[in-house]
């Protein structure tokens, strides 16, 4: 009876096209909004995500504002003190950097140098494209050579043959010869760093050569495999409280922001498809209009099945099969369109497409739902006709 009843749904709908199309409307239009709402959103949150971890969300950045009282705390062996000390911490890399110019021939720029070391590159999975890193041994010796951004490489070497070539890096007592043994791969700037546009000497070279400094101004925590970086970066912080006072250190974390990045995401994303739900809402009265406009017409068909002993359950059950029927087409169409905007938006913004497995299951039962509950009605009162009146009915 039940595949009746859809070969009924089906013929009905098929007998009245253009009826059926507009009546479906809203539902269509509902369940596109839903699922493109929250398919962009789950798509947004995916592509945040993937631009913070390229920066390392793997990695804790910490930042010295040292005071007199403690302005010793924060040198090369403030990084074992936080292993021995925190938990979850598998290296701390001391950074220093200096905003100074830059020559190369007639070309000058003024651009951050950071003094890191060998193995900085690799704790924040930064690529090198030409010629190749600085090594410990170079990082010891304080070797006068320099990695650079993508982009400084590009403006100081417009011909692309900066690898091997000499640039002048100045400082208040005259310049330095450096030679360039690497330029990185383009890399997505993350919140804390513009990383193509930065030169990146030993750390040795760096306090030796660039300027003499007698702390470190930042470090890079690299988070130990199965540890959150939130939960560290919280430890650590708790750590420095307790050692230099808070208004000594700002304590930054990717995980952060990429926690805070899904939750905004995910809660707008919500809010407007919750918003977009209220076309369902407006095609459900649809749905219950064209229901009983078709109940009104169908009177005497009502009648004749009645008369051949069909009960009020058979009766009820066809009519509301028709409108679950109607509202589960409209909800399928809906999700056809839905994400084929979802992709092509995705492919104009350059955002990685994440279907939303929840945006179906969600539309799909709210259709299912909207049938069941604007079909109802229409179904009972077909139901509740009396044979012999329907058969008069003209």
């Amino acid at each position: 009876m039940f595949f009746e009843n859809i070969k009924l749904a089906f013929k009905s709908m098929l007998a009245n096209k253009m009826r059926s199309i507009l009546s479906l409307l809203g539902i269509v239009i509902g369940v596109g909004s839903v699922v493109a709402i929250l398919t962009l959103g789950a798509s947004a949150a995916g592509s945040i995500t993937a631009s913070l971890e390229s920066g390392g969300i793997d990695t804790i950045s910490l930042t010295a504002t040292p005071t007199a009282k403690n302005y010793d705390t924060f040198d090369e062996r403030l990084g074992q003190r936080l292993m021995e000390n925190v938990e979850g911490i598998e290296a701390v890399i001391g950074i220093s950097s200096s905003r100074i110019r830059i020559r190369n021939g007639k070309i000058i720029k003024t651009n951050n140098v950071y003094g890191v070391s060998s193995d900085y590159h690799t704790i924040n999975n930064y690529n090198v494209a030409e010629g190749s890193w600085f090594t410990s041994d170079q990082n010891i010796q304080r070797s006068q050579v320099v990695v650079l951004g993508s982009s400084i490489a590009k403006s100081l070497f417009p011909d692309g043959d900066a690898v091997g070539s000499s640039i002048s890096l100045f400082r208040s007592q005259g310049s330095k010869s450096f030679t360039v043994i690497g330029v990185m791969e383009k890399k997505d700037s993350s919140f804390t760093a513009s990383y193509n546009d930065s030169l990146y000497i030993p750390y040795n070279t760096f306090t030796q050569r660039i300027q003499n400094v007698s702390y470190v101004g930042n470090y890079v925590i690299k988070v130990a495999d199965g540890y959150n970086a939130v939960t560290v970066s919280d430890n650590i912080s708790a750590f420095l409280n307790r050692l230099v006072g808070s208004d000594s250190f700002f304590v930054f974390s990717q995980a952060n922001l990429s926690e805070i990045a899904s939750s905004i995401t995910g809660t707008f994303g919500t809010f407007l498809a919750a918003i977009a739900g209220i076309s369902l809402l407006v095609g459900g009265i649809g749905i219950m209009n064209i229901m009983l406009v078709s109940v009104a017409e169908r009177t005497k068909e009502i009648g004749i099945r009645k008369a051949l002993g069909a009960s009020p359950k058979v009766i009820r059950g066809q009519f509301i099969t028709e409108a679950i029927v109607l509202t589960m087409v409209g909800g399928l169409v809906g999700i056809a369109l839905g994400s084929g905007i979802s992709f092509l938006v995705c492919r104009l913004v350059d955002w990685s497409f994440s279907i939303s497995i929840k945006s179906y299951v969600i539309s799909v039962g709210f259709s299912t739902f909207i049938g069941l509950f604007f079909g109802w009605y229409p179904a009972k009162k077909a139901a509740m006709l009396d044979p012999i009146e329907a058969l008069n009915y003209e």
